[in-house]
């Protein structure tokens, strides 16, 4: 029997800080404690020397690019990132070569994940304008959910058809989540643009092509169909301050049928970073103004907001390093993203256990994940030490995800994840990733 024991530490979970012991047996959480004492041998004990132990995170939306795009990553090296970032739980997009649009081919990329993957995974259903019938196949239980690209992103998977949108809003009662931006809105902005720059627009327009009101627009569209519909919808990747309006912190998000997340790079730079990252930090939805930044924060922190995300989507730097029209958007940020939040703890913004409930509890809820995102007497042990007062840099030779880049090179954060346990097994510790394959597929209770 695997047991370990996690002394010593600073438990965050459901609100609260306290101090405390975990004994995990095999993949379990089997005793919360002020005080544990091993009760074998042949128990590996861990002194978390009073750092923060937290639920593993719960990344509700990445891109690992396999099949079919793995030259810019793959379901073995982003989970390798993702478990070295404190990351222990993914769920992954259907935009890979071929789109995820068939049970057939959503099915194989499980099997990919069940070699490959260090931490435990679900896979999203992927919409079209034609193929409702294998939309209408999927299994709540063992799937996450469906998504809708309203915008078109990386794949050719934008749904126009206003009809189609409100035959599966209507025909389902999976979760939903969807890319809001309008595309028409977008083609007009850029042609306008081409018209001031040819074909060397700079990347510092990029704000204002994928505008503020291409997001609103398709936002509230979205949100719209969902209450005339009464489906429930979960917004990705939100970037204005003008969307706050669509959302609510009125009801317990238990009751929300309508919720929403931010990523990392929306809550960290702004437009004016363009100048020194340039297509590094090209996203869609673009990066925005210092003002929808800090409407984000405040809605995060109010709770009309629900969920931290990363959109890891890598790209080759010699993919990046093209003109702003043809470099793709999109970029890693899954082995930093819960330390740039903890960054954002340090600069008083965020508190420890605000994270947790965005990265962790939050995301568990929405989707329903069986067992996972919180420190619980029979829960999985999907476990993330932190310790807050340990810096480190960005370097090349650190960087995990295949690409090789990431838009904090450089940086130095206060903080660092020290050990990840998936499913109870200890698989980064000492700044390495144990060649442990941890991952289990994720249940849900629908």
């Amino acid at each position: 029997m695997n047991k370990i024991l996690i002394k010593n530490a600073k438990i965050v979970n459901e609100g609260v800080v306290f101090e405390g012991d975990v004994l995990i047996e095999n993949e379990i959480i089997v005793e919360i404690a002020e005080s544990i004492s091993a009760k074998s041998s042949d128990c590996k004990i861990i002194d978390a020397e009073g750092n923060f132990l937290i639920p593993g995170a719960i990344d509700d939306q990445v891109h690992f690019r396999e099949p079919g795009l793995t030259h810019k990553g793959d379901i073995e090296s982003e989970s390798r990132a993702a478990v070295a970032g404190g990351i222990t739980t993914y769920i992954e997009q259907p935009n890979t070569v071929p789109n995820a649009v068939t049970q057939e081919i959503l099915e194989q990329k499980y099997v990919l994940a069940s070699q490959k993957s260090f931490a435990n995974y679900s896979f999203m259903m992927g919409a079209t304008n034609d193929n409702l019938e294998e939309v209408l196949k999927t299994n709540p239980k063992n799937v996450a959910g469906i998504k809708i690209f309203l915008g078109s992103s990386t794949g050719n998977m934008l749904v126009d058809n206003e009809a189609t949108l409100e035959k599966i809003f209507s025909s389902t009662s999976m979760l939903i989540a969807v890319h809001c931006e309008d595309e028409t809105t977008i083609r007009n902005n850029t042609a306008q643009y081409k018209e001031l720059y040819g074909e060397d627009i700079p990347v510092t327009a990029h704000h204002l092509i994928r505008s503020e009101e291409a997001c609103y627009i398709s936002s509230s569209k979205a949100v719209a169909l969902a209450k005339k519909t009464g489906a429930r919808l979960h917004i990705f990747h939100l970037s204005t301050a003008k969307e706050m309006e669509l959302f609510t912190n009125k009801i317990p998000l238990e009751e929300k049928k309508i919720t929403a997340e931010v990523c990392i790079h929306h809550l960290w730079f702004t437009n004016d970073d363009y100048a020194t990252k340039g297509n590094l930090i090209k996203w869609n939805p673009a990066v925005k103004t210092a003002h929808d930044r800090k409407v984000l924060w405040e809605a995060l922190l109010d709770d009309r907001i629900d969920v931290i995300a990363t959109d890891h989507a890598p790209h080759t730097l010699e993919e990046k390093q093209k003109s702003y029209l043809d470099a793709p958007s999109g970029g890693p940020l899954v082995q930093h993203a819960v330390v740039a939040m903890f960054e954002a703890h340090h600069q008083g913004k965020i508190s420890v256990e605000k994270i947790v409930e965005k990265m962790c509890h939050n995301p568990a809820k929405i989707f329903k994940i069986h067992k996972r995102g919180f420190i619980k007497v029979g829960y999985y042990a999907d476990l993330v030490i932190v310790n807050a007062g340990l810096p480190w840099s960005v370097k090349k030779e650190n960087i995990l995800a295949k690409c090789g880049w990431s838009p904090f090179e450089g940086f130095t954060f206060k903080s660092r994840i020290t050990h990840t346990f998936v499913n109870g097994q200890l698989v980064y510790n000492a700044f390495k990733v144990k060649d442990i394959r941890a991952g289990k597929r994720l249940e849900f209770e629908r």
